[in-house]
């Protein structure tokens, strides 16, 4: 399966498997800017993409970022369309309590791509019963 990737600005990286298995690609910065503590930003990555047919692109944090610095994909995981032509934006939000400084070409969040399940809806006015019912938040305890 091949995924069409252009290239938008003069800087941007393509996607890219670390290593061979790898679930997610990782997607680079074209912007210097830095996130207050508590703050969010729009990091642009200078790629389109036109995705395989059934598929969406998952944009998912990046654990190195949130273990050492508290920083992660604020709408993880953020959900690209298979229609959508316009450019890969991550949001990246700053849960540390300093500054942290995003560069350009740094890796800064994954992509992986995921079949898509497409669902005919209809209405009704009764679901079927399951032993967990409608039990919700925190319904299996704590242990």
């Amino acid at each position: 399966m091949k995924l069409k990737i252009r290239k938008i600005h003069d800087l941007a990286i393509l996607p890219s498997y670390a290593h061979q298995g790898d679930a997610g690609l990782d997607l680079c910065s074209v912007d210097d800017v830095d996130i207050a503590a508590g703050e969010t930003a729009l990091i642009h990555t200078g790629i389109a993409i036109a995705l395989p047919q059934g598929t969406e692109a998952q944009i998912r944090p990046r654990s190195g970022l949130a273990l050492k610095h508290s920083v992660t994909v604020l709408n993880t995981p953020g959900t690209i369309d298979e229609g959508y032509r316009g450019e890969i934006g991550v949001i990246l939000i700053n849960h540390g309590k300093h500054a942290f400084q995003v560069v350009k070409g740094m890796k800064i969040a994954q992509m992986v791509i995921k079949p898509v399940l497409q669902v005919e809806i209809e209405e009704t006015d009764e679901l079927s019963q399951t032993v967990r019912g409608p039990q919700g938040f925190g319904s299996t305890g704590m242990s």
